[in-house]
């Protein structure tokens, strides 16, 4: 299916009545205040399809994890949507959203995310990678990988965001690697976030679906039993160990984002606050580490 069948369809999918595998539950269990040092967890965003941040059902378990979690003093998010071949921090004030999608209703254009920019959270980031510091692209805005779940999440639009983007040719172990070096903002009040989705192939989704495939239903089970176990090996090595690969990720940015988050959270518990699936194939688990 291309994208534009996939847009055609989410739209003639918004009327539909909710299947059991639309639902996402929030993890009774995750934390409501911070750590006793003050480490903020590192999340996984499931952002979907752009029509989430339309929607109050889909919404909620998002907005659920937003207000359980710790007050961030700043956010700092790698997109699936933004991918290029180095690290590179976006906009540090605040820009217009990108709308990088067609095809939907014409409401979804108007959504307005309008946080405050970041640069003290900048400079720190910058501040890690040496004396070389970090390319800037101050025209860069908010895409919709950031954005949606945020609008949930966040709805006041109050906490400082900055983006980075995803060095798309970089290994799965440097991915790692580059989520160890961004670990210290843990301690200084930034929350770290991949966006992207654990399940991701437009070509095979379904809308009128009522039970996930079971290629994508078994990757989503690896995901997830390996985030229990914190086999960070098995993870970077995911293109050989996990199953159906191919299936799940015909390309990898979406999965990639889980990489720099799990070596931001150095091997901490996994909590589910977002489950289930959606279009037949798209996962809805989203993760929170630490």
């Amino acid at each position: 299916m291309s994208r534009r069948a996939f847009s055609l369809a989410l739209v003639g999918a918004a009327a539909a009545c909710r299947s059991a595998e639309n639902e996402a539950s929030v993890d009774p269990k995750a934390p409501t205040t911070p750590k006793p040092n003050g480490t903020m967890p590192v999340l996984f965003l499931a952002h979907g399809a752009p029509t989430l941040a339309l929607d109050a059902e889909k919404g909620a378990p998002f907005a659920a994890w937003g207000r359980a979690l710790p007050q961030p003093r700043a956010l700092l998010v790698l997109s699936a949507h933004w991918t290029i071949s180095g690290p590179t921090l976006g906009t540090t004030t605040s820009k217009q959203l990108v709308y990088d999608f067609y095809g939907f209703p014409e409401e979804l254009y108007r959504v307005r995310y309008a946080a405050p920019g970041a640069p003290d959270a900048a400079r720190r980031v910058a501040e890690l990678f040496g004396s070389g510091g970090l390319p800037r692209d101050e025209s860069r805005g908010l895409d919709h990988g950031v954005w949606v779940p945020l609008v949930h999440m966040f709805p006041k639009a109050d906490v400082p965001v900055l983006q980075l983007s995803l060095p798309i040719e970089e290994s799965p172990s440097a991915l790692f690697e580059l989520g160890k070096r961004l670990a210290p903002l843990r301690r200084e009040g930034i929350l770290i976030a991949g966006s992207g989705n654990l399940t991701h192939n437009l070509r095979r989704i379904d809308p009128r679906a009522t039970h996930p495939a079971p290629w994508a239903e078994e990757f989503d089970k690896w995901c997830e039993e390996t985030l229990n176990k914190a086999d960070v090996d098995a993870l970077v090595q995911f293109r050989t160990r996990a199953p159906a690969v191919r299936e799940n990720h015909p390309t990898d940015e979406h999965f990639l984002p889980l990489l720099v988050a799990a070596g931001a959270a150095a091997g901490e518990k996994a909590r589910f606050p977002v489950e289930g699936f959606e279009y037949g194939n798209l996962s809805r688990r989203s993760v929170q580490l630490g």
